[in-house]
């Protein structure tokens, strides 16, 4: 469990997901009990997250999001349609100013995508030393791809695994059992891409 971000990073000011994702779970008219059982997700672990007491793995937000039906920019704290840029720039711009961030302890999402609704999704993903998409590997319809920024990650796609350092990418269907991890002493960021994603398609 993380500490809970208070200050604002270079990039933006973190998400607190607790209001988010209870209003989400409110409108759906779902219970902690329900969203859990449909979700995997404990309901402790619900319950502290809209508490803003656990900084939840990639694996939990995903279950979440999926079962909850909203959208990545949703997720983020956004409206599905909402402009990312300049008054005057077209909705297909983000501005690095407006880029929204997820806090999760030692990984820190940063969204890319500008507003609207994409099928397509683009993040930073940014890893502290030794930190890890979540316990257990990541498995629903998609294809995932990216390229590796700074510092060195191991990624693992159903059994096997590949170091990838600054520069190298990489492409997969996101159907297979998979995590991202870095187990060096230095920070890595991932430019990380997700495509076609069934189950955002209709919102």
């Amino acid at each position: 469990m993380g500490q809970k971000p208070d200050k604002a990073s270079e990039e933006g000011e973190p998400l607190r997901l607790g209001a988010t994702l209870r209003k989400f779970r409110k409108e759906k008219n779902m219970s902690l009990q329900s969203l859990a059982e449909a979700s995997g997700v404990s309901v402790g672990m619900i319950s502290q997250i809209e508490r803003d007491l656990a900084n939840p793995s990639m694996r939990v937000l995903s279950a979440l999001r999926r079962e909850l039906n909203i959208s990545m920019q949703e997720m983020f704290g956004e409206s599905a349609d909402s402009g990312t840029g300049a008054d005057s720039d077209p909705d297909f711009v983000r501005r690095r100013e407006s880029r929204p961030v997820i806090d999760l302890g030692r990984v820190k999402k940063e969204l890319l995508t500008s507003g609207g609704r994409h099928n397509l999704q683009i993040m930073i993903l940014k890893f502290g030393p030794h930190a890890q998409s979540g316990g257990r590997a990541l498995s629903y319809p998609a294809e995932k791809g990216g390229l590796v920024l700074l510092g060195e990650v191991v990624l693992r796609v159903d059994e096997k695994e590949a170091v990838l350092r600054e520069g190298d990418s990489f492409a997969f269907d996101s159907a297979l059992p998979h995590s991202i991890r870095n187990d060096s002493d230095a920070p890595a960021h991932v430019l990380w891409i997700i495509g076609a994603v069934e189950f955002d398609r209709h919102l």
